[in-house]
Formats: structure tokens, C-alpha cells, sequence
């Protein structure tokens, strides 16, 4: 039986991260997952750092995501440092176009931006355009968010990885999480498909996976959000932020490709990339950025994203000693790594965290799993 003092189920960036901090900070850890770690939402994102709320529903996180896309830069130049490898960080900020088709006025989205403590500049089409020679003459006016960023987030899960590993942390690929090992009112550790793993504290980082774990599904009712992505290269086109419009998200690398996304599809654990769906991305991404018409199609493909009940992340204790929950982040999971990471490595080393993170606690769900029972 393998002896612990952090056992994490899922080897993820979320679960990378937070093994990286817990064992800078001494602690013996161990991450477990069902396949080579790094391969499921972690890979599959764009890799935007952007507090910015897409839609009413995601306003709750914003003060989350402040503070993680704040982290951002001390926390990539340590994993660089640590793993010796690069994460094609940029600061280049975002711009978001508006259609004639928009709905959101551009007066009630500086507001919104400005309420929240977010900088964001009304731009008119033409200096949107001067700004981002790609956008489409269809155009009308634009926000520019200077501060926000972007990341490659298959590097960044590598170099995560990479540095926990540095740093003392054990990974064990291939190691399926079975349950929860419960004693009582405490949770000891993990059982796994042949062996128990014994630890102080149990950490479910197993993204959309997290309520497949026998015993966790009242706290993390989890559910994959699929989303279908292409990269694309066009070689004459100059692209140096993030763009957005309603329909899509283009995100430019350092390589020289721009990713084009995405589609939020519930259709269980189905990853295959379909016709309509690539479709209506490329549409999208031609409307905004016209020239895209003759890039080249590198690689398509589809990740499934940790959606909760209420879209909002699970982040927290639970009513079992020990465990922890640390999933449901759905389109916000490399944006919120760092705080995640943060307020983890906090709870298990000091029971106390540095930002209020009642909202997103667990124990939401429990009490309404339990209700429902008595209900019945």
C-alpha cells in the first residue's frame, strides 16, 4: 500500500499545479491518473487568461479570476524556471468585435468590464482595425482588454508536470482512481484498481471524470462539456491578440498558427470531431477574421470540459476530514490553475485561505443531494 501526505486524483494541469505547490511546500505527494497525465481538457484547451465574464452566470468568478490572471506571471516564470521548459505565455491582450447581429451594446460591456474593476477601451472600427488588421470591415466597434493573456496549454501542462515532478512529487500514470477510501467521518486516501493509496489529505482533481470516483458524485456533480476546436495557419495573416465575437474565440501561438473555438456540446464522453461542428467554427472564424478563408487546416479535435450543476467551479473541504475537491471548472480551467493551486496548497498547509471561496464550495451540492433523499 502506497503512504502519502496528499493523494490527487487527476494528473491534469489542475492536479499538476496543485501537486507543484504542495510539494514546494514539503509535503510527500502523489498524483493518479487513468492514462498519461495531461491529456484530456488540459490538452484540449485555447489557453485564455481572461477574468472577463462571457455570459450573467460567470460574473461569481470574476474576483476568482482577477486574482489567478494576477498569479499568472510569477506563477509561469517559476514553472519555467523549475522545468526548464517554455509555455508560450503571451501578454498581448484581447479584442473582443461587434457585429450589427451583436446583442450586447458596446456602452453596456465597458460598464459591465468597469463595474467589475476590469480594464477594458471602447474602440471604434477603424481603430479596432488599425489595431488588428485581420478584423472583418463588417466590424462595428470593439473592447480592448490590454491586460488579458494567452498561454499554450499543452506546453504549460508539460512544463507543470515537469516542475511537480522536480519538485519532489510522485505521478503515476495508468493508475485509475476507484473511490474514495472512507473510514467513518474521515477519507483516508484512494482505493485504486488494485491497491489502496494512504494519505492525510485527498484531493479530486479528476475533471470531468471526478463523479465517475465512487463516493464523490454528491459533492462533484460533474458533467463534460464537449468542445471542438481546429488550428489553422495562414501565413500572410497578422494576428497578435485574442479575438472574440459571440460565435468564436481565435487565440494566435508563437508558432504561427491561430486556434479556432469552440463549440460546448452535451453529449456525454463523446470526443469525436464532427462536420457541423468544425462548420460552424470555421464560419465564425471567417467572419471575423476574413483572411482566414485560405489557411490551411493543421489538426482538429474535441475535449470534454468539467461542467457543474450551476457552471460555476467546486473548489473546497467537504464534510469528510481530508477531502478536498478541486474540479468543475468547466471553460475556465487554465484561467483559474494558479488560484486553484493557491487556495489548495493554503487550505491543506494552514486551514485557512487567502480569498473567499464559500461560493464554490462542494458542500452546495451535498446539501442538495441529501434533501432530495429525504424528499423521497
Amino acid at each position: 500500500m502506497k503512504k502519502c501526505d496528499v493523494a490527487i486524483a487527476g494528473g491534469g494541469v489542475i492536479g499538476g499545479s496543485i501537486a507543484f505547490e504542495l510539494a514546494r511546500a514539503g509535503l510527500r505527494v502523489s498524483v493518479f491518473d487513468r492514462q498519461k497525465p495531461g491529456q484530456e481538457a488540459s490538452w484540449a484547451s485555447a489557453g485564455i487568461i481572461s477574468p472577463a465574464p462571457e455570459n450573467p452566470r460567470m460574473i461569481a468568478t470574476v474576483e476568482l479570476a482577477k486574482r489567478s490572471a494576477a498569479l499568472y506571471p510569477e506563477f509561469v516564470a517559476l514553472v519555467e524556471e523549475i522545468s526548464g521548459q517554455s509555455t508560450g505565455f503571451r501578454r498581448k491582450g484581447t479584442l473582443e468585435a461587434l457585429f450589427s447581429h451583436t446583442k450586447v451594446e458596446l456602452s453596456t460591456i465597458i460598464a459591465l468590464h468597469h463595474g467589475l474593476g476590469l480594464k477594458a477601451e471602447p474602440l471604434r472600427a477603424e481603430d479596432a482595425r488599425e489595431v488588428e488588421p485581420a478584423l472583418s470591415d463588417e466590424v462595428e466597434a470593439a473592447v480592448l482588454r490590454p491586460d488579458e493573456a494567452s498561454i499554450d496549454n499543452r506546453a504549460l501542462t508539460s512544463a507543470v508536470l515537469e516542475a511537480a515532478q522536480r519538485s519532489g512529487a510522485e505521478i503515476f500514470p495508468g493508475s485509475g482512481v476507484k473511490a474514495i477510501w472512507r473510514e467513518g467521518a474521515r477519507c483516508r486516501g484512494l482505493a485504486l484498481q488494485n491497491e489502496k493509496v494512504e494519505a492525510k489529505w485527498t484531493i479530486i482533481a479528476a475533471g470531468c471524470f471526478s463523479g465517475m470516483i465512487e463516493g464523490i458524485s454528491a459533492y462533484a456533480p460533474v458533467r463534460p462539456a464537449k468542445g471542438q476546436m481546429a488550428a489553422l495557419r495562414a501565413d500572410e495573416l497578422k494576428m497578435e491578440r485574442v479575438l472574440w465575437s459571440e460565435k468564436v474565440y481565435l487565440v494566435p501561438r508563437n508558432d504561427g498558427r491561430i486556434l479556432a473555438g469552440a463549440t460546448v456540446e452535451y453529449v456525454g464522453f463523446d470526443k469525436r470531431v464532427t462536420a457541423g461542428g468544425i462548420e460552424k467554427i470555421l464560419a465564425a472564424a471567417i467572419e471575423l477574421a476574413p483572411g482566414l478563408k485560405d489557411a490551411r487546416i493543421e489538426e482538429t479535435w474535441a475535449g470534454l470540459r468539467p461542467d457543474s450543476a450551476d457552471h460555476l467551479p467546486i473548489l473546497g473541504p467537504t464534510d469528510l476530514e481530508g477531502l478536498l475537491m478541486a474540479t468543475g471548472h468547466f471553460r475556465s480551467g487554465i484561467l483559474l490553475t494558479p488560484i486553484t493551486a493557491r487556495l489548495i496548497r493554503e487550505w491543506v498547509t494552514e486551514l485557512k485561505v487567502s480569498l473567499d471561496w464559500d461560493r464554490f464550495s462542494p458542500l452546495r451540492f451535498y446539501a442538495l443531494t441529501v434533501d432530495n433523499q429525504y424528499c423521497r
